[in-house]
């Protein structure tokens, strides 16, 4: 089954694959193997414009959905 899931408020457009590859990258910029991430906790609140993320329960911030 291929899958698409889009965010949509005030005029914008958000890919769930572009939101999931950020928190990756987050991941990886702060010194982590890509395959040592096992859990991608997501949390999206576009009436704050902002993606919150765990992840591997050890990582946690926000970012942006720019």
């Amino acid at each position: 089954m291929k899958s698409s899931m889009y965010i949509e408020y005030q005029g914008k457009q958000l890919d769930e694959k572009e939101i999931i590859a950020k928190a990756k990258r987050i991941w990886v910029d702060n010194g982590n193997k890509a395959s040592e991430l096992k859990t991608l906790k997501l949390y999206i609140k576009p009436e704050e414009n902002t993606a919150y993320y765990v992840l591997n329960d050890e990582i946690s911030g926000g970012f942006p959905l720019d």
